[in-house]
């Protein structure tokens, strides 16, 4: 269910490239979090919001294209592993849509994965915390899941504050 906001500036692409590359992004974020791209109900809300921006380097002009894509999902789908291949595989498929190599497109793709923290994420008139979410999308037992990843999270944060607050005082 990732909502993405694609940055891509004008003509970078071709429309069939870019429409190949707004699906595989979506289908990358929807795997990366765990949940299936075939299901329809996914599919129905993870949406992307294409920004065509004029980029400068230095002061002028980019030359080539420059690429941002920001992937925002509630707290507690994205771990470390999971942003890093989010941002290796979707830097590759810009490549695909360019059709270049992806050492010649890394250097121009930024991919920031963002979470919004639990009871931010807003939706229908209402928010959305993640364990209702995920109970609505694939299942109330993924919901449940979701609630004790997003409790252990939040317990091994405070566990780290403690131990730094104790080293820091000793």
């Amino acid at each position: 269910m990732p909502m993405i906001d694609a940055f891509i500036p004008e003509g970078a692409l071709t429309p069939a490239a870019e429409a190949r590359l707004m699906k595989e992004i979506t289908d990358i974020l929807i795997r990366s979090e765990g949940l299936d791209p075939d299901s329809e109900r996914v599919q129905a809300v993870s949406l992307v919001f294409l920004h065509r921006p004029k980029v400068f380097v230095a002061g002028s002009a980019a030359v080539t294209p420059r690429y941002r894509f920001i992937p925002s999902v509630p707290e507690g789908q994205y771990s470390d592993e999971t942003r890093e291949l989010i941002v290796r595989e979707v830097t590759a498929a810009v490549a695909r849509a360019e059709g270049a190599s992806f050492d010649e497109v890394g250097p121009r793709v930024w991919v920031f994965p963002n979470e919004v923290a639990d009871g931010g994420w807003g939706g229908r008139g209402a928010i959305r915390r993640l364990p209702d979410i995920l109970a609505f999308l694939v299942g109330e037992n993924e919901g449940k899941a979701a609630a004790e990843r997003l409790a252990n999270r939040r317990r091994n944060a405070a566990i780290a504050i403690l131990r730094t607050a104790l080293e820091a005082a000793r």
